[in-house]
């Protein structure tokens, strides 16, 4: 006899639920995450041990946490800057995402790795751009769900739905482990990222994500939120597996 063919596991069902304006809409979360690689100048020796130094001294950066470094200060002393932007739009408008970037807030951050997490509680109603301008430091970012590794190196760019959950590992880890950062370890990450608007057609279209989808929820709501499979749902910051919220 045949052995009974393995059983069918259903994709989870996430739904985004994101302000518009004073009202809360509802959306798919997209599975689909554009990346590739596009050619930076290395920023200058003088700014990267800047923002080593701030990372290390202002921020008391983590393993696993991710926080904002100064731009107006490091656009001063970065005469490339201009050039790893225009890499950055030049490549999105060849995804089909016509002039988003320029009017889009941008930002600076670093990471020592990254705990799993989603950015839908805060930013429901975007998609993130992110330029790394770091060398290789053997880290990937995950996105477990969909079964998505991508190796960090100076000059990736990706976006994606901040409703999908990610997280920054060491290339041969399926979890997040603080041990894999110790304090000797140069494993410090910078990069650029924007705010995309999910309801600017650009995005919405190269991203397939379809609006609507469950708006009996999104009207009793009073916050942004993603839900999984019709309930509220929390992510295990170590694994990256779900689990029930509360």
């Amino acid at each position: 006899m045949r052995p009974p063919p393995p059983p069918h596991y259903a994709p989870d069902l996430l739904t985004a639920y994101f302000w518009s304006g004073d009202t809360l809409r509802s959306r798919n979360v997209s599975g689909t995450v554009l990346h590739g690689l596009v050619d930076v100048p290395a920023p200058p020796a003088r700014l990267v041990a800047d923002w080593a130094r701030d990372a290390t001294l202002r921020l008391g950066l983590e393993p696993g946490n991710v926080e904002a470094l100064s731009l107006p200060r490091a656009r001063m002393r970065w005469p490339d800057y201009r050039h790893c932007v225009q890499a950055a739009v030049d490549w999105t408008q060849a995804h089909g995402l016509q002039n988003v970037l320029a009017a889009s807030d941008v930002a600076l951050m670093a990471c020592r790795g990254a705990r799993y997490h989603h950015d839908g509680a805060q930013y429901g109603g975007a998609a993130f751009c992110n330029l790394f301008l770091s060398e290789d430091q053997g880290l990937d970012v995950h996105f477990p769900v969909i079964d998505l590794r991508i190796p960090l190196a100076k000059g990736t760019v990706l976006v994606f739905d901040t409703g999908q959950p990610h997280a920054v590992v060491p290339r041969d880890s399926t979890a997040f482990n603080v041990a894999d950062f110790p304090p000797e370890r140069d494993c410090t990450l910078v990069f650029l990222t924007w705010e995309l608007p999910v309801e600017q057609a650009d995005v919405g279209h190269a991203l397939q994500i379809n609006f609507d989808t469950d708006p009996a929820t999104a009207f009793r709501l009073d916050a942004e939120q993603v839900w999984r499979n019709g309930a509220p749902a929390a992510l295990c910051p170590e694994s990256g597996r779900w689990c029930s919220a509360g």
